[in-house]
């Protein structure tokens, strides 16, 4: 009996995701990667799986996104860790819009509200002049996306039997063929284009008629905290309440938003929210920003770290502010509000695209839902 085989093209979160999906039904699959591990934008990130951010059906995927980012890390493959979220509030408009976050999320979700000292005990790393409260959830689960990623081809080769090709950029397809430079091509019954922000190489025609765009953030990394300390749960300011979707079941959200347009209007015109996870060497990640546009300059702007920082402070506490390094990152974003991209440009090829910066939450659960429909 003949095995269907598949081709991804791209080793990123999204390729990944789809070379797991295709093994499990019984696809015979390899990846074509151009450059020798994945460096863009899946390595370049929290390391945060965040369903507390998702909601309706986005919040399913992401819960089974979690389910299988748990069955790799517990395979012993890459350091993760369970650890939830923490928001926290210091003034009473968050701390109202926590408190109907709780009312919507309570009877579906594992949520609690705590109080100041609640916080504290679940955290030493949290500010306590002037906290009022704070959200916590159980489900988000942190893992260091540098190792995760690198981690993840040799368990999908064990688990599975992938076939990884490394250094081999694909810039054409046509008849169910990919082709290599001037004389290398492949076959496959399905071949899945996971690009990630690259809407040049590959079918740029069918590229341009959908709303994509790029987001360019920037993060940075403080040093491992001495004598093993831990923050605890991933924290995240005030801000992060109107950068998520979930977040806009709490019917006060616009009057909080007004607030910051008056008193943060700088943060919002550069897209900050501060939020700050720790990976398993006890190194501290910390961002972001988010500048939109089809071209985005290489360099980092200063001032906008200088910016996250402070913010963080206002909420974060830390043994060692020391900076390690400092970058940035680019991902497809939709501008139409849309959660993913896919679609056929020719028999046998699909795009998956557009997950935003929520590729590492959703792409698991999105990659079984869409093989599912081939």
């Amino acid at each position: 009996m003949k095995t269907n085989s598949a081709i991804v093209i791209g080793a990123g979160i999204v390729g990944l995701a789809m070379a797991r999906a295709l093994s499990v039904r019984g696809y015979s699959v390899k990846v074509f990667e151009r450059s020798s591990r994945a460096v863009g934008a899946s390595v370049r990130n929290f390391g945060m799986v965040w369903p507390i951010g998702q909601k309706d059906k986005l919040y399913e995927r992401a819960m089974r996104s979690r389910e299988i980012w748990m069955e790799a890390g517990s395979s012993g493959a890459f350091w993760h860790e369970p650890a939830g979220s923490l928001h926290m509030a210091y003034h009473p408009d968050e701390w109202q819009v926590l408190q109907e976050l709780y009312e919507a999320f309570r009877h579906e979700r594992p949520v609690k509200l705590l109080t100041p000292s609640e916080v504290s005990n679940m955290s030493e790393a949290v500010v306590e002049n002037g906290l009022i409260g704070g959200l916590y959830s159980a489900t988000e689960l942190i893992v260091d996306p540098r190792e995760a990623i690198a981690a993840l081809p040799g368990w999908l080769t064990e688990k599975y039997g992938v076939e990884f090709h490394w250094n081999k950029c694909v810039s054409y397809i046509a008849d169910n063929t990919i082709y290599i430079g001037n004389d290398e091509e492949h076959e496959a019954d399905m071949i899945a284009v996971c690009s990630g922000a690259d809407f040049e190489t590959l079918y740029p025609e069918a590229f341009s008629r959908y709303p994509l765009t790029r987001c360019k953030l920037q993060m940075m990394r403080f040093r491992a905290q001495p004598d093993a300390w831990r923050i605890g749960p991933a924290l995240c300011g005030g801000l992060s309440l109107i950068h998520y979707k979930s977040f806009t079941a709490a019917a006060s959200l616009p009057v909080l938003k007004e607030r910051y347009q008056r008193e943060l209007p700088e943060y919002l015109d550069w897209g900050i929210h501060v939020m700050v996870s720790q990976n398993g060497s006890g190194e501290l990640t910390v961002g972001d920003s988010h500048e939109y546009g089809s071209v985005h300059d290489p360099f980092d702007k200063e001032f906008i770290n200088r910016m996250i920082v402070d913010y963080l402070k206002t909420f974060a506490r830390f043994k060692d502010f020391t900076i390690s390094e400092t970058w940035n990152g680019i991902y497809p974003k939709l501008t139409d509000g849309e959660a993913d991209l896919f679609f056929s440009p020719e028999p046998g090829v699909f795009v998956v695209n557009g997950l935003g910066g929520a590729g590492m939450t959703l792409s698991f659960g999105l990659a079984e839902e869409v093989t599912k429909a081939l």
